[in-house]
């Protein structure tokens, strides 16, 4: 069954290396934290092009820290998108704040600088962008809009490890930037983990003592915190990958070319790249006529032995625990496309055959709707 990412095809790739590094890591004396996780954190933060990088234990920690770092608690507002994963807005709530849900540009599924606007009031403090499927944000006239309003601009880039905005890697544009290592990630581990990266010397010191108890040295407290810290074993995973990561993401836009050739002139809509960036494809997302479409092809595709994915099926303010509590802007492309996406299989490791197996299935598809 072809899936549309596989992290163990990534392991495989690199085998050697990675057990390697797990028996040092094994056969050393630090599982939590430590030297292996302080040169993970300086070499990750050196590609991003930031100045700290924090390891947490997720993508989800790391917004939540680089929300209570900033400040950002109970009463405030945070502005963010419907259209992501739920992570994105539960640690928003994590930190005691209130999100308030805005749409995507139809183009590149990513925050609405416009829709934003409209919704800030008296209790704004921040906008998390989203770089959704590993296609930066519209991030000009968000940092435009951010400084002229006084808001703190915090990058999510979960999904766009690499990705860039005209010279600069996302995470290093906003006022922290947030990294999910999970399995399936274009930089994935072997468990959870996450990052914060950020310019800000104060920032980083806050989050590291926040993942921590508050403690600057062990055993004492200085402020309340959590217990949120990047184990060794996964840090050393992710530095023996981190190297791979651009050919990787270059492996990725291969496929993903391939998949715009092959596809064009079928009655789908397939992803647009913003000019001036450079897009990581951590999903290939296709959208489809309509839903009764997309979930025709979805069953047509699975009886091939293909399983395309749904990111994401039920927006955020349509899930049960954030329904009708939640304010919200209006969200016809959010709707839109919470009907229509697919996405296909890609992932470094895809080769062409088993690329064409999708691609010709597709195909196949349409050639009995004719």
């Amino acid at each position: 069954m072809l899936h549309t990412a596989n992290p163990t095809a990534g392991y495989l790739a690199l085998k050697t290396e990675i057990d390697a590094a797990i028996q040092a890591v094994l056969q050393g004396s630090s599982y939590v934290l430590g030297p292996v996780v302080e040169n993970f954190e300086q070499r990750f933060s050196d590609y991003i092009g930031t100045a700290h990088g924090v390891g947490v234990n997720s993508g989800s920690d790391a917004l939540h820290l680089a929300l209570r770092g900033l400040g950002i608690g109970p009463g405030a507002e945070v502005i963010t998108v419907s259209h992501t994963a739920v992570a994105t807005v539960a640690a928003i709530e994590m930190a005691g704040a209130v999100p308030v849900l805005v749409d995507v540009e139809p183009d590149w599924r990513t925050i609405d600088s416009a829709a934003v606007e409209a919704q800030l009031g008296p209790a704004t403090r921040a906008v998390v962008a989203v770089h959704l499927y590993g296609h930066p944000a519209s991030l000009g006239p968000l940092r435009e809009l951010c400084s002229r309003r006084g808001l703190l601009l915090i990058e999510d880039c979960a999904q766009a490890h690499g990705a860039r905005c005209g010279d600069q890697r996302v995470g290093s544009v906003g006022n922290a930037g947030i990294f999910s290592f999970y399995p399936t990630k274009n930089l994935g581990g072997i468990g959870d983990g996450g990052m914060l990266v950020t310019q800000d010397d104060e920032l980083a010191q806050r989050v590291r003592r926040l993942r921590q108890y508050g403690w600057d040295t062990p055993q004492q407290s200085l402020v309340p915190g959590w217990n949120t810290r990047l184990d060794t074993l996964q840090a050393a995973v992710l530095a023996v990958k981190l190297p791979h990561l651009d050919a990787m993401n270059d492996a990725r836009r291969r496929l993903a070319a391939h998949y715009g050739e092959q596809l064009r002139d079928l009655p789908l809509r397939l992803p647009a790249e913003q000019p001036g960036c450079q897009v990581v494809y951590h999903l290939y997302v296709v959208e489809a006529p309509d839903g009764s479409t997309r979930e025709a092809l979805r069953a047509h595709l699975l009886a091939a032995g293909i399983a395309a994915g749904i990111h994401y099926p039920t927006p955020v303010h349509r899930q049960p625990a954030y329904a009708g509590r939640l304010r919200c802007g209006p969200l016809p492309v959010t709707e839109r496309l919470a009907a229509t996406v697919l996405s296909l299989p890609l992932y470094p490791e895809l080769g062409l055959p088993d690329q064409d197996r999708v691609i010709n299935g597709i195909r196949a598809f349409f050639r009995t709707r004719r």
